[in-house]
């Protein structure tokens, strides 16, 4: 069990999300950046899908109440194990009575925490995920607040070998070039052409694919309204509310882009230019207000070619996990 000393809305249990409860109006939740929760769970040896803890506020801060062990992964921030300083993408033991503090990242907005065996949260519609939204699922569907007890699942059998022992560490082969993006203010994500892309004016979609756009602080895990040049459409176009998806961009009558994220709406009516490519909304959530993004359009046949690529690296990642104290960069 670990006990929240300090904590707020932003700070919630997630696991991979739930799926396949659209058409009844759940969205898919779960963790922004799912890339770097699978990884924290293959650290202590769960399943990608084990609940952890999405952080978004900080300074964060918990005490362990049995010995067990623990991994931190997605920005890079400072972390401490009763006063001891450890690097990001980073796992080890802690006992009894110990304190963990994550202070705000350097680079990056979200941090992820997962524990040997899994928070253990009840199930609802397959997921431990908290819908902030619906106010649903996680812990009473709410941010983790100071004070809350989060009891964990037992380890696996498997896990043995992880319970005790040195510290572990990872470095996935776009993380450094992602936090040097981070650090010169713009990031670059991939995309698809949306439904109605060639409905915009010729200037605006050669805006859209040319100019970087600002996060703006409307952002949130429902989605990020972003800032730049006005995308217009060539004329006016009604449409009726229809099924969106993480990652979809879309543009309401400001001309000023959405893009849909983990709690994104299921359903909508504006315009949509283009869709995010599922492998690169973990940039979006690492994404603080202020970044600018840059949308890299790709035809369908180069972004599954790309999602494949990166589909082989995150299994290799999750093979060299299964081998126990091996720091590595995949």
């Amino acid at each position: 069990m670990i006990e929240i000393l300090s904590s707020g809305l932003p700070n919630v249990v997630q696991d991979l999300g739930r799926t396949g409860h659209l058409r009844i109006g759940v969205s898919r939740s779960g963790a922004m950046d799912a890339l770097a929760l699978s990884a924290a769970n293959g650290l202590v040896a769960n399943e990608a899908a084990a609940a952890g803890i999405e952080i978004g506020l900080f300074p964060f801060r918990l005490r362990f109440r049995a010995d067990l062990r623990f991994a931190c992964t997605g920005a890079d921030a400072g972390i401490a194990l009763d006063g001891r300083a450890l690097p990001p993408w980073w796992s080890a033991s802690a006992t009894a009575g110990q304190t963990l503090e994550i202070a705000a990242p350097r680079r990056g907005a979200r941090v992820y925490l997962a524990f040997s065996g899994g928070i253990d949260v009840p199930l609802v519609l397959g997921s431990r995920s908290t819908d902030l939204k619906g106010g649903f699922g996680g812990l009473e569907g709410r941010g983790l607040r100071r004070g809350d007890l989060l009891p964990l699942r037992p380890p696996r059998a498997t896990q043995a070998t992880h319970a005790t022992g040195g510290h572990t560490g990872i470095l996935p082969a776009s993380l450094p070039r992602f936090w040097q993006e981070l650090a010169a203010g713009c990031i670059v994500v991939r995309a698809v052409a949306g439904a109605e892309h060639e409905h915009f004016t010729e200037a605006s979609r050669a805006a859209f694919a040319n100019e970087a756009y600002e996060v703006t602080r409307e952002a949130n895990r429902m989605g990020y309204r972003l800032s730049g040049s006005a995308l217009a459409l060539q004329r006016p176009l009604e449409l009726f509310s229809h099924g969106i998806l993480p990652g979809t961009v879309q543009v309401p009558p400001s001309g000023q882009p959405i893009v849909q994220l983990a709690e994104a709406n299921t359903c909508g009516g504006y315009p949509k230019i283009a869709h995010v490519i599922d492998i690169d909304l973990w940039r979006l959530a690492q994404a603080r207000p202020g970044t600018r993004v840059r949308f890299e359009l790709l035809d369908p046949a180069d972004a599954l070619a790309q999602a494949a690529v990166e589909t082989a690296r995150c299994d290799a990642l999750k093979q060299a996990l299964r081998r126990p104290h091996s720091p590595f960069t995949d």
